[in-house]
């Protein structure tokens, strides 16, 4: 018993002086008086000082609730978006003599050309001017620098700066040279035909197809690639002449009533927007060319007259030609008067005996 009695005056004392200590003043812990015993035992054991902050007490662990899972929703596949369309590219304003010419055509669907045929419809070279010189030559004369003739019409050589290309060529004419430089229609007649001139009357087709104002002296094989393609299709190389190109083409359909495609009249447009002042190209009046087919003169009555008598054989055999495409079938062309087959109903000139000489 005397054992637990000096112990809890000790711990008591411990506790007063914690409370003194926090109370501001310290206190000076009383000597513990040895306890008297016969047998030695162990000292009282004396609990650490308490921390002046004790650590709280942790709370009993609280199972942290999981959150409630929502239901689950279907997610619905995205909508795929629209495919976008291309912006089409706006059609520029064009204010110039030019532009406004193009805008005045009509735009219409083009024809399939199945039915054309250029000899039957446009005919060949005639001489728009009346100067006794056909298109072609008076188009060479026109073109080339320094031309050459040798008998006032027929160009034999020059030089050509050509417009579709931007180069030089030294034009002579022969089987081998001549298809260097060639007559190309601005306006080809095949998309002429197919663009409205099949409701030209016939002399009009032929008055399009001499009309200086539809031809150019160019480089024959860049010619030959262009074909009957429109502006839509077909651009001269040279890029510095396409304004001036696509103004004469604008000038030719507008002068001969012909329409433009859609395709067509766009490509025309982004051209004149590169040049928005240009001029339509001066150009004289329409070729008057004669009536291709006049109306025949009424047959005036002719008297029965008696048969004429035979011509008496000339001297130097029996040979006999029926007309000059029978002389010159048999290599006789042309007949001297004297020679074997010449009579006068072949000698066209009658003075100067010589019969079927052309």
């Amino acid at each position: 018993m005397g054992k637990w009695i000096v112990a809890i005056p000790v711990h008591f004392t411990l506790v007063i002086g914690l409370l003194s200590a926090c109370g501001g003043e310290p206190a000076t812990p009383p000597v513990a008086a040895p306890t008297a015993s016969s047998t030695p035992s162990s000292s009282a054991t004396i609990p650490p000082t308490p921390s002046l902050n004790p650590t709280p007490t942790p709370s009993p662990t609280t199972a942290k609730a999981s959150p409630t899972p929502s239901p689950t929703t279907a997610t619905a596949a995205p909508t795929p978006s629209p495919t976008p369309s291309k912006t089409p590219t706006p059609t520029p304003e064009l204010s110039s003599p030019a532009g406004e010419a193009l805008a005045a055509l009509t735009v219409g669907k083009a024809g399939s050309g199945e039915d054309y045929d250029r000899d039957t419809q446009f005919g060949g070279w005639a001489d728009p001017d009346d100067n006794g010189c056909d298109a072609r030559n008076d188009i060479l004369a026109r073109d080339l620098t320094n031309p050459v003739s040798i008998d006032g019409c027929t160009i034999t050589s020059g030089t050509l700066s050509d417009p579709y290309t931007g180069t030089t060529i030294n034009f002579e004419r022969g089987p081998a040279t001549s298809s260097d430089v060639q007559i190309d229609h601005v306006v080809a007649l095949g998309n002429a035909w197919i663009a409205g001139a099949d409701r030209l009357t016939q002399d009009n087709r032929v008055a399009l197809a001499n009309d200086p104002l539809n031809l150019l002296a160019v480089d024959g094989p860049t010619n030959g690639s262009k074909s009957a393609q429109d502006a839509a299709e077909w651009l001269p190389p040279n890029t510095s002449f396409r304004c001036e190109y696509v103004a004469l083409q604008i000038a030719v359909k507008t002068r001969y009533d012909l329409f433009v495609t859609a395709p067509e009249k766009q490509a025309m447009t982004e051209v004149l927007a590169g040049c928005p002042d240009q001029e339509l190209p001066e150009a004289g009046p329409i070729p008057q060319l004669p009536a291709t087919t006049p109306e025949p003169p009424a047959p005036e009555p002719v008297e029965p007259q008696p048969p004429a008598p035979a011509e008496p054989a000339l001297p130097g055999g029996d040979v006999y030609y029926e007309n000059c495409a029978a002389a010159r079938a048999a290599g006789a062309a042309p007949i001297y008067i004297g020679q074997p087959g010449y009579r006068a109903g072949l000698d066209r000139g009658g003075e100067e005996g010589v019969a079927c000489e052309d």
